[in-house]
């Protein structure tokens, strides 16, 4: 028996134990479908849906723990349905796309540009 929180962290899915206990009692966990509690025990086959930011993943439980290891051990700990990568890669890809669409703006001027500005301000005033 592995608390629900402490297997978030230790599946990586949260940097630290206190974002994943706030994100299950936030609600933006849920446990075969039902809100579930940051004590919740959890078992080898729940479903848990959860949602990270604008990411959302649907993902099955296959192992338990409690000891936080790299990310490729991580990933073991559960499997990804096919339908929920699959969105996630298109929302990531249409985010992608947005932030092209839309040029960035320009940062503001340093000190040298500043000083040239209020020159050639200065300068244009006189005439």
């Amino acid at each position: 028996m592995v608390r629900l929180d402490k297997w978030l962290w230790a599946a990586r899915f949260f940097k630290t134990r206190a974002i994943a206990r706030e994100a299950v009692a936030g609600g933006k966990v849920r446990l075969n479908g039902r809100r579930a509690k940051p004590g919740r025990s959890l078992n080898v086959g729940d479903s848990l849906s959860v949602q990270r930011g604008e990411e959302e993943f649907a993902i099955t439980v296959v192992e338990l723990s409690v000891r936080r290891g790299s990310a490729v051990v991580a990933q073991t700990f559960y499997n990804e349905s096919e339908e929920s990568r699959n969105r996630r890669e298109l929302l990531a890809e249409q985010r992608k796309l947005e932030r092209q669409q839309h040029p960035r703006r320009e940062r503001r001027p340093d000190k040298r540009q500043r000083r040239r500005l209020v020159r050639f301000k200065k300068d244009g005033q006189d005439s």
